[in-house]
């Protein structure tokens, strides 16, 4: 891979309704605006809606009804863009944010673009998502990644985005304590924030023992490992306990699991008065101790996805070396490898594995500048 030289085919993986991959050579996309940048690809992480829409076909109201390209947690070296694009030059190594909002609507209008009903969001359906060689986004969808950051890991600001948005919801951490519950890349990644915005306290809980064993290279200073035999009461129980958590509880819950026992014990584990953050998604509808809920006065909030200042934030975070995501990835997959690579994430292995782009320098995408 070289910045110099280009490929003239931009090859797609694409998934077709029913759950077949096949690879397919498409046009180079074009710059459509005075204001576009067209992305070459270089490293893209899988994220569960993609395993999701290809086990499944759909999530919610969003289904795969024609043949559609996966993947929306992208870095990559910027080829071309339009004379507006200011403040990017080719040769760029950036973050693509990959959700275009209509801008004009009143959540957009009122700065909560993340709520918009026309957002075209990568891999979404019917939007065709970033595993190609080629991409086109607006130039407010880039962000330089820092010299520090090799583009292998510069496909992570897309999640660490996710991370900064739920841990900006839950307020104020200065010398909190924060319960994470899911040792995987974003629960991790919320580990490393919270400690990052002041946290005292983080503790990772997971089921998985090897995901909990590594959460404090993330940030985490206890972790828990859940037990399915002491219920939601008992494990939060014995959580705080070994926390040594005081006032009865954590300050701040933020949940990336979407699990139901999960968010059971995370209500029990929460202090009185304390905020507890949705961030991951499971099933649309789940049993919840809406009792404990008002007895403690709680504040229950719901994630999606990023806003404004999100990406900007998480890139700074990076580069000042508060947040640091050595190791994070655990599996690389080539172009060639697409479904090995879905099949590898269905089964739980490692923490976050990325796809390189179509003829990507493997050694290129790793290096860091600094």
């Amino acid at each position: 891979m070289s910045t110099d030289t280009h490929p003239t085919i931009n090859k797609a993986s694409v998934l077709q309704p029913g759950g077949t991959f096949y690879y397919e050579d498409r046009e180079i996309p074009s710059l459509e605006s005075d204001r576009d940048v067209i992305v070459r690809i270089v490293a893209t992480g899988l994220c569960g809606s993609d395993v999701h829409y290809w086990q499944h076909g759909r999530i919610g109201r969003y289904v795969v009804e024609n043949p559609i390209v996966l993947g929306h947690e992208s870095s990559g070296i910027v080829v071309s863009l339009g004379r507006k694009a200011t403040g990017l030059q080719i040769g760029d190594r950036v973050a693509i944010e990959p959700g275009i909002a209509c801008n004009t609507c009143t959540p957009c209008r009122s700065g909560r673009y993340n709520l918009c009903k026309e957002m075209r969001f990568a891999a979404t359906p019917p939007y065709d998502g970033t595993l190609s060689t080629y991409y086109r986004v607006p130039v407010e969808c880039c962000y330089k990644l820092p010299g520090r950051v090799s583009l292998r890991d510069g496909a992570l600001v897309e999640p660490l985005g996710v991370a900064v948005h739920g841990c900006r919801l839950a307020g104020d951490l200065q010398g909190k304590a924060v319960v994470v519950f899911g040792a995987g890349p974003v629960g991790l990644l919320c580990c490393a924030v919270a400690r990052a915005f002041g946290a005292a306290t983080v503790v990772a809980v997971d089921i998985v023992a090897s995901r909990v064993e590594g959460a404090g290279r993330f940030g985490a200073t206890h972790t828990y490992l859940m037990s399915g035999e002491m219920g939601p009461e008992g494990n939060a129980e014995a959580l705080v306990a070994k926390a040594g958590l005081s006032d009865g509880g954590a300050e701040v819950v933020l949940d990336a699991t979407g699990a139901e026992p999960c968010l059971n014990c995370g209500i029990h584990a929460l202090a009185h008065g304390g905020t507890f953050v949705q961030v991951g998604l499971g099933r649309p509808n789940l049993s919840l101790p809406v009792g404990q809920i008002c007895d403690k006065e709680a504040v229950f909030k719901g994630s999606f996805r990023y806003g404004p200042g999100d990406f900007e934030l998480a890139v700074g975070l990076l580069e000042s070396g508060r947040v640091r995501v050595d190791g994070l990835v655990t599996h690389e997959f080539s172009f060639s490898q697409v479904e090995e690579a879905f099949k590898h994430v269905a089964g739980r292995g490692g923490i976050k594995s990325v796809i390189y782009g179509p003829d990507v320098d493997v050694e290129v995408a790793k290096r860091c500048l600094v």
